[in-house]
């Protein structure tokens, strides 16, 4: 439904398996098939009465918009079902030990649908259905999201949820004008959700201070079994509707810094945004090669950019629960 214009569109996955087939690990890349994701899975995160009126606008109504930026067709249903169910087969091959690590090139992308919205060109929220199946079967499950955008969905899916870890690093302010500092979390669930809101231009060398200063030490108290990356890679500095500063170099180097916290055959990384299509392509080739210990620096790391005020800020506001 939507035109050909619209920045969500097929041409993006194209650009990360041109990217995945540049890398120097590209050989060692093996293609896994999707299953359909069951409506027992999808319920975990998403209720019965949105899961029916997602299929119903799809598959009987041919299509429609569902909000001003998010359409369906009559595929929609079927790639959500997919996309999801993607993300699931991953975790199950890890899980069998497969594989180390699994990249996820899934669409749509997920981490703006919240229980019952679709939003942001999101849909089902794939991250969280692999998240929540991990964290029922009695795992510990880290959440990154460094797309650009805040992960409001992912959010408000598990703001109280004690064994699933939310950290979203997003620019700010930004659509969804959520995400701010102070949400760190509810009852149960209270002190698992980071939010590190960053000014525009920020660079890489702010990211991975971040993970060193904040991420990794609240996390290690956590102690995760499993890290799944919701891997945006519109905070490139040539994305066309953010204004970050990230090279493609950065996600080598903060991908590679993240899988630390977590130990190998239980990574997975699952594609949300990312427009501007070479950078998409280079940024997830980095993504890739670090999942495999290899560094591939297709652009310069950046650094020189803002953001050290909106980090002390952070810990500002983590200070009662940091390591002293």
């Amino acid at each position: 439904m939507a035109t050909p214009y619209h920045p969500e569109r097929p041409e993006r996955l194209g650009a990360v398996l041109d990217g995945a087939h540049s890398t120097p690990v590209a050989d060692a890349l093996v293609p896994l098939e999707p299953r359909h994701a069951t409506r027992d899975e999808l319920e975990r995160v998403h209720p019965g009465d949105y899961l029916d009126q997602l299929q119903y606008i799809s598959e009987v109504e041919g299509g429609g918009y569902l909000d001003p930026d998010t359409a369906a067709c009559p595929a929609t249903w079927e790639a959500c079902l997919l996309g999801a169910g993607g993300v699931l087969r991953a975790a199950e091959a890890l899980a069998a030990g497969e594989a180390p690590a699994a990249f996820c090139a899934v669409r749509p992308p997920g981490h703006h649908a919240t229980r019952n919205r679709a939003m942001g060109f999101c849909l089902v929220n794939n991250v969280a259905v692999t998240a929540a199946a991990l964290a029922e079967q009695g795992e510990r499950v880290l959440i990154v999201d460094y797309d650009a955008h805040h992960g409001n969905g992912t959010q408000d899916i598990f703001y109280e949820h004690p064994t699933v870890f939310y950290v979203s690093f997003h620019q700010w302010p930004l659509y969804p004008g959520t995400g701010g500092m102070a949400e760190r979390g509810d009852g149960a669930g209270f002190g698992c959700n980071l939010n590190i809101p960053l000014p525009p231009r920020a660079t890489g060398e702010v990211y991975l201070e971040a993970i060193d200063r904040i991420v990794a030490p609240l996390v290690g108290s956590f102690e995760p079994t499993w890290l799944i990356i919701s891997a945006g890679f519109d905070a490139h500095r040539r994305d066309p509707i953010t204004d970050l500063g990230l090279t493609s170099g950065d996600y080598a180097l903060m991908t590679a810094r993240l899988l630390e916290l977590v130990p190998a055959g239980r990574w997975l990384m699952v594609l949300e945004g990312g427009y501007d299509l070479q950078a998409l392509a280079d940024s997830s080739a980095a993504a890739m090669a670090a999942l495999l210990g290899v560094e591939h620096l297709p652009e310069k790391p950046s650094s020189g950019g803002p953001g050290q005020r909106a980090l002390d800020a952070v810990v500002g506001h983590w200070a009662d629960l940091l390591p002293a």
